[in-house]
């Protein structure tokens, strides 16, 4: 199955998450309409009566469910960085000196580079001891990964990988829009129940007929709210469990080895503090996305598989007497994962150079789709090449939110001379002339010829039954402004024959440049379609 594939599945499972919160809220309002016809309805006369009565109870209760939905998801509309933030998280400064956090900060790029997503915007829970993880948003361009300090310090850097890896994962394979779904539709069913406690709480000094009517009524929400507690666990189970199997599987896939990932899984299952977060009430809510377990469940509830299965897929030989000696082992002495990686040499294996400038690479559009989302040991090592090549001035630049924009912009320069000097001008004004002067050796352009006949292979890739006469639009690829949305709403198998098209336009002429592939990483990217580093791999 490819990413895209994937992506269509999590759509899938968006529908099932639909399927399920009706359900859920349909239990709601039987429970609160047969406590209400207990309460009131013994007052009532008349058949009319009691189903105006149970009406009106109806549209309450949808009524305080929906609001609550929207009001969660709303709150959360940012994106990844809104959930990092209701959890107290701390934003890790690209620029940070804290050897942990910049440990984590190569993670993460390497795995970005080579998986061909933007880097997400990385945070840590620092008051949080337990190892744990998580990955939010509702695309590549607004996600966030957030990690413990307990993460940091007690994983070396092959077990980080592994854990921020298994994150990716839920980033490229879809999981992170559900996930955000997931929760507003939880908070929405255990509205009733927050309700009911804050009534309890605020309302205990009430006195008389109507202050005892107000306790009834809160403790009947209660009693609903913890119906919609069990409809809510149960969906965040029957979602979570398969997802993570698969991120497991994907985070082997990404670094190439599984020893990283099972030994952040022993240290869970060994160490003390184990997974779980202190904040039980907030844990209680991203419980469906992090990297394990954030508070103790029964197994009806638990939204991964056990701890135990989860190593023996990656080290089918593990059994827990080794885990028990593990945790004796650690109790005595806590691991460190700094240390470990100093022990160990970090020797780093040894990577491949990159490609030159003149280098041409064989493609087919299939072998391009194929690939979108699924990047392999070699994009892995490809991607360390490409960090360790960039001057470190222009890595500087390129990990910078606010500074990477005008590097792109510099990288840009247009074909017209006129344009493009007066872009040379504004962007040495920016980013000093050295920089500019680097930018504008790259300013290249197409033969027209050669052009048209790239763009007759895309049309005949994308629409083999129609004519449409080969005509640039005037402003060139500013035309393409107002297409970038609509593209982008495709579906995913859309989306397939799509960057298929593309690609036959590039590799018209048999192959395709180091600047071609570039552009056509970066049309996939707007596109919310990330390409790994290695698009030769066949």
């Amino acid at each position: 199955m490819n990413f895209l594939e994937h992506q269509a599945r999590a759509r899938s499972g968006s529908f099932r998450l639909v399927v399920l919160f009706a359900l859920a809220v349909a239990g709601i309002v039987l429970a609160v309409d047969l406590a209400v016809l207990l309460l009131l309805g013994t007052q009532l006369q008349g058949r009319g009566a009691i189903a105006v009565l149970l009406l009106a109870s109806t549209l309450a209760t949808l009524m305080v469910i929906g609001l609550g939905s929207m009001y969660w998801l709303a709150s959360l509309r940012e994106g990844g960085e809104a959930v990092a933030l209701q959890l107290g998280a701390t934003a890790v400064a690209e620029d940070t000196t804290d050897r942990q956090l910049r440990r984590l900060r190569n993670v993460v790029e390497e795995i970005a580079i080579a998986s061909g997503v933007p880097v997400p915007k990385l945070y840590v829970m620092e008051h949080e001891p337990g190892i744990n993880a998580f990955a939010a948003g509702y695309s590549t361009s607004d996600a966030a990964v957030a990690v413990t300090r307990g993460a940091l310090e007690r994983l070396n850097r092959d077990e980080l990988q592994g854990v921020v890896a298994h994150e990716f994962s839920h980033i490229l394979n879809g999981d992170m829009r559900l996930n955000i779904r997931l929760m507003g539709a939880l908070f929405g069913i255990m509205m009733l129940g927050i309700i009911g406690q804050r009534v309890l709480f605020h309302g205990r000094g009430g006195r008389g007929r109507e202050g005892n009517a107000v306790l009834v009524i809160a403790l009947v929400a209660l009693v609903v709210g913890s119906i919609g507690a069990f409809f809510g666990r149960m969906i965040k189970a029957g979602i979570s469990r398969q997802r993570e199997l698969l991120a497991d599987a994907s985070a082997v896939q990404f670094t190439r080895q599984a020893a990283g990932l099972a030994g952040a899984l022993k240290k869970i299952g060994g160490l003390h503090e184990g997974s779980q977060l202190t904040d039980k009430g907030k844990a209680e809510e991203v419980s469906h996305m992090l990297f394990g377990e954030g508070l103790a469940m029964s197994a009806m509830f638990a939204t991964h598989p056990p701890l135990i299965d989860r190593i023996r897929l990656l080290e089918p030989s593990f059994n827990a007497g080794q885990l028990q000696q593990l945790s004796a082992r650690w109790l005595a002495s806590p691991p460190n994962g700094l240390q470990e990686d100093l022990a160990s040499g970090m020797a780093a294996a040894a990577r491949p150079q990159l490609p030159p400038e003149t280098h041409r690479i064989s493609l087919t559009p299939p072998m391009v789709s194929a690939q979108v989302g699924l990047p392999g040991e070699d994009d892995y090592r490809r991607a360390g090449s490409i960090v360790e090549s960039m001057p470190d001035h222009l890595r500087v630049l390129a990990a910078g939110r606010d500074s990477v924009m005008p590097l792109l912009a510099g990288l840009l320069a247009d074909a017209d001379p006129a344009i493009a000097a007066r872009q040379r001008i504004e962007v040495a004004a920016r980013l000093g002339e050295p920089l500019a002067a680097r930018a504008w050796e790259l300013h290249d352009q197409q033969h027209p010829d050669s052009a048209r006949r790239a763009y007759l292979a895309g049309l005949q890739r994308v629409l083999p039954r129609d004519h449409l006469p080969y005509a640039p639009p005037a402003s060139g690829v500013m035309a393409l402004d107002g297409a970038w949305d609509a593209l982008d709403l495709l579906d995913p198998l859309s989306k397939q024959v799509m960057v298929e098209a593309i690609t036959a336009t590039i590799s018209h002429d048999g192959r395709v440049s180091v600047a071609e592939s570039e552009l056509l990483r970066t049309l996939c990217g707007v596109l919310h379609c990330p390409l790994p580093a290695m698009l030769e791999r066949a």
